[in-house]
């Protein structure tokens, strides 16, 4: 079986480049997903407080009968939880409904620039960094300015910064800061939902061309950028043929033809909510 390739942050862990994401899914469901996503090779699972499934995440993990040390789990912080004292809270609480005495990676969901507590919770996951709670912190939906912040009043760089990102909407100005800070990017919705991206004709060409499905092209496209990616799908086959995307090697100009799909300009490429703006609870 392939084994996905690894990337480091700048802390010195690592993570599995293609991961599974739990987005969406019931917790009774998220247990027998993620055991099937365990099956078909996939060793990194993210999950979030708001996706309500953690402690299905953490049944299958158990049942899985892997150790701590052959997966690697993320979680996030949700916006109701964010300041100090209780994202120290929510962490633990977070971890108890996994079933893990540590854990791999932690991320602020969102930015939530109008409740402006971020830094306070950025000042609590270095907190629990340095307690040995989790191995590696980041971000998610952060912009440059959020980003420039944390770092500019805690002197600590995010390990990661997950955000939407898929052909329609590339993020190429938000992953070349993030690079330049040496914090990886993560994609979210990498498929960008399926639907109208996968039936489009540059990508099904593509995917003729390698003998591959739509899906799986989209996914080498990402891990042939360098994001992490984190495709998800509750139907088994489609999980384990995600996960032989990474035998899937696009050249050059495939590359180039599906970068150009991007919508930015147009302003009809973001599917989610725009982290510079939005604030919820």
């Amino acid at each position: 079986m392939t084994t996905s390739p690894v990337l480091t942050f700048h802390d010195g862990n690592t993570i599995p480049q293609l991961g599974y994401g739990v987005w969406q899914v019931e917790d009774d469901v998220a247990e027998k997903v993620v055991v099937q996503a365990f099956e078909a090779g996939f060793r990194h699972i993210d999950t979030a407080k708001i996706y309500g499934n953690e402690a299905g995440v953490g049944r299958a993990i158990e049942r899985s009968g892997l150790t701590a040390g052959d997966i690697f789990v993320t979680t996030k912080l949700w916006n109701s939880d964010q300041g100090y004292e209780s994202t120290l809270k929510a962490f633990e609480d977070s971890l108890e409904r996994l079933g893990l005495e540590s854990l791999d990676l932690y991320l602020i969901h969102w930015e939530q620039p109008k409740q402006d507590k971020y830094v306070d919770t950025w000042k609590a996951l270095i907190e629990l960094q340095k307690r040995g709670r989790v191995k590696s912190i980041g971000v998610s939906n952060f912009t440059k300015e959020g980003l420039q912040r944390v770092i500019d009043e805690t002197g600590v760089v995010p390990a990661i910064n997950q955000i939407e990102l898929h052909p329609f909407f590339n993020q190429a100005e938000l992953r070349a800061f993030n690079k330049s800070l040496g914090i990886l990017t993560q994609a979210w919705s990498p498929l960008g939902q399926g639907g109208e991206l996968l039936d489009h004709p540059v990508i099904t060409a593509i995917a003729d061309k390698h003998n591959a499905s739509p899906a799986q092209v989209v996914i080498a496209w990402h891990l042939a950028l360098g994001n992490v990616v984190i495709p998800k799908s509750v139907t088994e086959s489609r999980i384990q043929e995600n996960y032989a995307a990474l035998d899937v090697t696009l050249d050059a100009e495939d590359i180039q033809a599906i970068s150009a799909l991007d919508r930015t300009a147009e302003g009809s490429g973001r599917i989610g909510p725009d982290p510079a703006v939005s604030d919820f609870a």
